[in-house]
């Protein structure tokens, strides 16, 4: 869908879904944006469409009440652009029509009904935006659809739209897992290029596959308790699906965090990943908190502002937002960078974005400034960080703080960082902890010293009429960051 050019304060993004119906909102200054605003509404618009090809009755009376109530807030938020956007079961019902201009009359807003090429496509706008280099098959599962789109290292190949939304298939199945299983074997058994993603990536998208998520999570008792990026290899989760896929409503009760309203379907959704896990081989599943949503808002924004990196882009809004003072994270990155002289170009935009976010935990109260901090930066809601990227910028910000990295809270986290993580993270955070001692944050003042390593010696050259930087903080923790490197610490000033 083509945009203008001017700029943007807000933007917000209603999905008429085939289950819930949802607004979100995002705040638009001159970076890419993140969500200010994010409510659902349980409808469930496509039950008992597989059977009577119409509408629930009563999840259109629902879906009216709140589209009218979800645009009246956007308005009252200030949005400047919304889009109402329709997905499978308003596209496939026969009174799909009739429901859209009964909605457009009373929201006063057109809604766009998207095929099933635009509602994969914008999935994977979406998921490629905050996963750039995704490679394998995304798969974003609906109420009425599961949209299957092929990915070669981020470029969008192949897709396919096929009628096995959870709700649907709970229908068409009578419930039976068994028959759902049959059906599914043989829908994806149409999409011929699935064969070819054996050895690569699962990338799963939309509301059911994230309650899965959330449920493997704590079934592994992994350490980052964060939908996104989370990953789990192929044999631990077709386990974990089949399982959850032949489990009762009443046994899926008593675990936590899901939704009454999912509790029928969820199983469903487990057999749908199940099935798309044996039609792949894939090596693994990967889960994203971002899809078709983010997609149809990115497609909202200027050019320019699309193109911004979505994980720096939110670290300096944040430092923006937060930090004391005006010290840059450029600044920080390039005065630390000597003792990094092995870097990759993705380590160094993770070592950049924890040094935007180096000044985050300073109104906290000093006994617990690192422990916010901490957990903040751990699990902060922006894209483009998998897993053990979190857990080494979190313990960086820890360090960073005065924390410790043999403390009790950091454990559970060290099993995903290896050797050379576990280094980045604690020099980062010494080097970062050294600097703002240094300068105090203020802007301008690191330039005017250096750190020279060498294979003995870690030095800090200082100007000789430098009277402001020289004190015993400084002369410890500069002492710390060469210890750290394995070398001597030279101070010249």
């Amino acid at each position: 869908m083509a945009t203008d050019e001017r700029p943007h304060g807000r933007v917000g993004v209603v999905d008429i879904g085939s289950n819930t119906v949802r607004l979100v909102v995002y705040d638009v200054p001159t970076r890419l944006p993140i969500p200010i605003f994010n409510e659902k509404a349980q409808c469930a618009l496509g039950s008992g469409l597989g059977r009577t090809g119409r509408l629930n009755p009563k999840g259109v009376d629902e879906a009216l009440r709140s589209l009218v109530r979800f645009v009246r807030l956007s308005a009252a938020m200030g949005v400047d652009r919304l889009q109402l956007v329709a997905t499978a079961a308003v596209r496939d019902a026969i009174d799909g029509l009739a429901f859209v201009a009964r909605v457009e009359k009373a929201c006063g807003r057109p809604v766009h009904v998207l095929s099933g090429a635009e509602e994969a496509r914008l999935a994977a706008v979406g998921l490629l935006n905050g996963t750039p280099g995704a490679d394998g098959v995304l798969g974003d599962l609906g109420g009425g659809s599961l949209d299957l789109v092929s990915l070669d290292l981020g470029a969008v190949g192949r897709f396919a739209t096929l009628p096995l939304g959870h709700l649907r298939l709970l229908e068409e199945s009578g419930g039976d897992y068994a028959k759902a299983k049959a059906i599914l074997d043989q829908r994806l058994a149409s999409v011929p290029w699935l064969a070819e993603m054996g050895g690569r990536t699962i990338w799963c998208v939309g509301g059911s596959w994230r309650a899965l998520a959330r449920i493997f999570i704590d079934h592994t008792h992994h350490p980052v308790h964060v939908v996104d990026n989370f990953a789990i290899g192929f044999f631990p989760a077709l386990k974990l699906a089949e399982l959850l896929a032949q489990s009762s409503p009443k046994t899926l009760e008593t675990l936590p965090g899901i939704a009454a309203g999912r509790l029928v379907s969820l199983p469903f959704a487990a057999a749908a990943l199940a099935a798309l896990l044996h039609a792949t081989r894939a090596k693994g599943v990967v889960f994203s908190a971002y899809g078709m949503r983010e997609g149809q808002m990115l497609e909202l924004l200027p050019a320019d502002i699309r193109r911004q990196d979505p994980l720096i882009s939110a670290c300096e809004m944040a430092a923006e937002r937060t930090a004391r003072f005006s010290i840059g994270g450029i600044e920080l990155l390039n005065w630390l960078t000597p003792v990094f002289p092995t870097e990759t170009e993705a380590e160094r935009r993770l070592r950049l974005a924890t040094a935007l976010l180096s000044d985050i935990g300073w109104s906290e109260h000093p006994d617990y400034r690192a422990e916010h901090a901490y957990h903040r930066v751990l699990r902060i809601p922006y894209p483009g960080l998998t897993h053990p990227d979190r857990a080494e910028m979190a313990l960086a910000t820890l360090i960073r703080y005065g924390g410790s990295e043999e403390s009790r809270m950091v454990a559970p986290i060290r099993t995903l960082l290896d050797d050379r993580r576990m280094s980045r993270a604690r020099v980062c955070g010494l080097g970062l902890r050294l600097a703002h001692t240094l300068c105090g944050g203020a802007p301008g003042l690191l330039e005017q010293t250096r750190l020279r390593l060498s294979e003995k010696a870690l030095t800090l050259e200082l100007p000789q009429d430098g009277a402001i930087f020289p004190s015993e903080a400084v002369e410890r923790r500069f002492s710390r960051l060469a210890r750290a490197l394995g070398v001597k610490a030279a101070l010249l000033a």
